[in-house]
């Protein structure tokens, strides 16, 4: 079953459409040598454009937005598109796949290795004007659903309570055997027992949280199981080459019929689910 953004799409027809793929001008709640080096260069914002987007906001009465990873850039987060500095431009490292993950304990050890180094960092990046607007429109009842295709929880953080993370969260890891769950930050302390005199240099971020290190890096490194029963841990989240739940696009269905007009922002809408 495709879930992605090409059937959203069709499913739109009804409702009035902007989209917004990246973020034309700067602001940010931290240090702009901090935020800024993910974002893509751009021209300063047109007049007309900026009219447009407020008219269109104005109008709205039970506005659906759809976000994804440009509008994360400015807290820090690179993306995987952004011409010059998204994670293709910068370097020919791909995201893993589901399958592999799955079925090779060296995929999930060297995952679960960078994973643990850029943890740190990733976990403490915090929402921008972008995410802080979004939770003021859902506090005055502009914002009538939202769904976010990142895993960065930045949404979360801002306050947004009217929310669907179509590809989970990085905040959450469950057994893939038993479906026990714990937050990530529990797990965090798990490997830190494990591996008390590991130490890796990282080399760069990547959008989904892990950074780059080596196989040389990553190969004394210890990855617990399910304390329950013996499983794999996985973060809830939905790894390229995995599927969206059937409940849950459903549920983003019905919210999306309900509403009057669409809002797309820091997305391509080229990547499907499948």
């Amino acid at each position: 079953m495709s879930v992605g953004m090409a059937s959203t799409l069709k499913a739109i027809e009804g409702c009035r459409v902007l989209l917004c793929f990246q973020p034309r001008y700067s602001y940010s709640t931290a240090k702009p040598a901090q935020t800024l080096a993910f974002v893509p260069a751009s021209p300063p914002p047109d007049p007309l454009e900026v009219k447009k987007l407020q008219d269109f906001i104005f109008s709205s009465r039970r506005l659906f937005v759809i976000t994804g990873a440009g509008i994360s850039t400015e807290s820090g987060i690179p993306d995987y598109r952004s011409e010059g500095v998204g994670l293709y431009a910068r370097t020919d490292r791909r995201p893993i796949q589901h399958a592999e993950f799955l079925r090779s304990s060296r995929a999930r050890q060297r995952y679960w290795a960078r994973n643990f180094v850029g943890w740190p960092q990733f976990s403490s990046y915090q929402p921008n004007v972008a995410h802080l607007t979004l939770k003021k429109w859902e506090t005055v009842g502009k914002l009538h659903w939202l769904v976010t295709q990142n895993v960065d929880a930045l949404h979360v953080k801002a306050g947004n309570q009217r929310l669907t993370e179509l590809h989970g969260s990085t905040h959450r890891v469950f057994c893939v055997s038993c479906g026990n769950q714990m937050p990530r930050a529990e797990l965090q302390e798990h490997f830190e027992a494990l591996n008390p005199t590991w130490r890796a240099e990282a080399h760069g971020v990547a959008p989904d949280g892990d950074v780059f290190l080596t196989e040389q890096q990553v190969q004394d490194f210890r990855v617990p199981s399910c304390n329950k029963c013996g499983g794999h841990l996985k973060p809830d989240v939905t790894f390229f080459g995995d599927t969206v739940s059937k409940e849950k696009v459903e549920f983003v269905y019905q919210r999306l019929a309900e509403s009057d007009s669409v809002l797309v922002a820091g997305s391509s809408l080229q990547f499907v689910s499948q």
